[in-house]
């Protein structure tokens, strides 16, 4: 008996970050790959994308089937991303085959099309250039022209057919009517290709979310689901998919200040270095005063990075210099960077993306995200989720120390939406909340979790003035306080004396 044996099916690297990650390594080598997705779901750049990592990556020479937009066109709209097609042609590794319609070309009748000479085009140029790779876009400027699905399977089947022929790498774009539902316009286009990639564009609570899935890759491994995207300047598409985070990053006993001494001592002698510690409390607790003392903490040696997203860059610094912290100082130091924005500007990829890229330049040692219920505004629990976990994850690889802050949703406690979502993935929570006694309000702070280290369990008093923020003594016969409904226990007159000679 003959053992056939057959080697791994290779892929190739698209350049999209993320993607490269689900799909564990790219598209496969010598197949046909729709691409399906509603308008403004990026097929185009994605297409593109494709053919200018196999030119940056790997030398390769790249074929561009056009049927809607003019070569110009993508030329001009794709230098925004750093891909300069003109040069690319110049050298020989871009060819573009135009059949964009023209004003004077001639109306034809359904069934008159052929695809015959389209594909001599296509065979000639790949030919002239040695190209491996072929992006098609899009296939339903072609499809259009034909009534009779039995045709347009066949036709589809015969393009497959020349691009194995061929032996390139093929991607054909495919538009679809809806972003659940039917693969594309036809839904017969599925069936003939190798692979199947779905990009959406689907409006949630008020903004658009893109999104990325492999729904199917003949003979090989991928990731399943919905996996987000941006589009991001010099860069073009980026995944941020949840599905590759790993709990690998490794562990550190070493512990730095939290910046304020007696917190140190709460935390059993400070956080560690690649912790993440959640503040919570309501409105007006100290939470940005708390993340302000922790970056003003930070040694000479240290570099703070301090996201803002509910404060202005001069309100940080005057209230920070009103609490003791020179931010400018540290900023001429270059030891503090601080970058303030609007969530509502963008997508929670987006910023995500921006994050990252701004952490990976700066290097810093401590970070501040202040606050995260602002960046849940408007945001889906799914999206808001996988950004958190996204980030989390991300300084924890990087070994570093992040403080983010989160609003409670009542002024006396309770739990946030954004505290549910964050809890588990941090390593330190401390909650801050306001005590109402005798008709004043006071401030208490406790440490609810500490992961690897032991923890007051006390909850203290602390207060707020000129100077910055101080830890007092703890609270005694009161309790309810975390409920946010705390109650006096008058003390017994015997144990009142008792604590009163204690302290002499």
């Amino acid at each position: 008996m003959t053992v056939h044996s057959q080697s791994p099916i290779l892929k190739l690297k698209t350049g999209i970050t993320g993607f490269d990650a689900i799909s564990n390594g790219g598209i496969p080598k010598g197949r046909t790959t729709l691409l399906a997705g509603t308008a403004g779901s990026s097929k185009t750049v994605f297409a593109v994308q494709f053919l200018a990592c196999g030119i940056r990556l790997n030398d390769e020479s790249c074929v561009f089937v056009t049927f809607e937009e003019t070569p110009d066109d993508i030329r001009q709209n794709m230098l925004s991303f750093g891909w300069d097609i003109a040069a690319w042609e110049a050298a020989g590794k871009w060819a573009f085959v135009d059949a964009s319609p023209k004003p004077e070309d001639p109306v034809l009748l359904s069934g008159d099309y052929d695809l015959a000479a389209l594909l001599a085009r296509i065979e000639h140029a790949v030919n002239r250039t040695g190209a491996s790779r072929i992006s098609i876009d899009s296939l339903g400027a072609i499809f259009s022209k034909f009534d009779d699905h039995h045709v347009v399977r066949s036709e589809l089947l015969r393009i497959a057919v020349a691009m194995k022929k061929m032996e390139v790498t093929s991607l054909m774009t495919v538009e679809r009517n809806q972003e659940y539902g039917n693969i594309a316009r036809h839904g017969i286009e599925e069936f003939v290709a190798d692979n199947v990639i779905i990009l959406r564009n689907v409006l949630e609570a008020e903004s658009r979310r893109r999104t990325m899935e492999i729904l199917k890759f003949r003979g090989t491994d991928h990731r399943k689901g919905e996996h987000p995207f941006s589009i991001v300047a010099d860069g073009g598409i980026v995944g941020v998919p949840l599905s590759t985070v790993k709990l690998n990053h490794r562990s550190s006993h070493v512990r730095i200040s939290s910046g304020t001494d007696k917190l140190d001592t709460m935390c059993g002698g400070g956080f560690f270095r690649d912790s993440i510690v959640l503040i919570s409390g309501a409105t007006g607790t100290g939470k940005t005063l708390m993340a302000t003392s922790f970056i003003g903490g930070a040694g000479k040696d240290e570099r703070s990075l301090f996201f803002a997203f509910e404060e202005s860059r001069d309100q940080l610094f005057r209230n920070a210099e009103g609490w003791g912290v020179d931010f400018q100082q540290m900023e001429n130091e270059e030891r503090l960077q601080v970058i303030c924005t609007y969530p509502e500007t963008t997508g929670l990829e987006e910023h995500l993306i921006e994050m990252k890229k701004a952490i990976l330049e700066f290097k810093p040692t401590r970070i501040a995200v202040d606050s995260l219920s602002a960046l849940e505004r408007g945001a889906t629990p799914k999206s808001f989720r996988e950004f958190v976990i996204g980030l989390t994850s991300f300084i924890k690889q990087q070994e570093i120390v992040g403080v983010f802050t989160s609003v409670t949703p009542t002024l006396m406690g309770g739990t946030s939406i954004t505290e549910a979502h964050i809890s588990t993935v941090t390593d330190t929570i401390i909650l801050l909340r306001y005590v109402e006694l005798f008709g004043e309000i006071s401030r208490g702070i406790a440490v609810l979790k500490m992961r690897g280290s032991r923890h007051e369990k006390e909850i203290r008093e602390f207060s707020i003035d000129e100077s910055g923020m101080h830890v007092g003594k703890p609270f005694r016969n009161i309790t309810g306080i975390l409920t946010g409904n705390p109650q006096f226990h008058q003390t017994p007159e015997s144990e009142r004396l008792q604590e009163m000679f204690e302290d002499v």
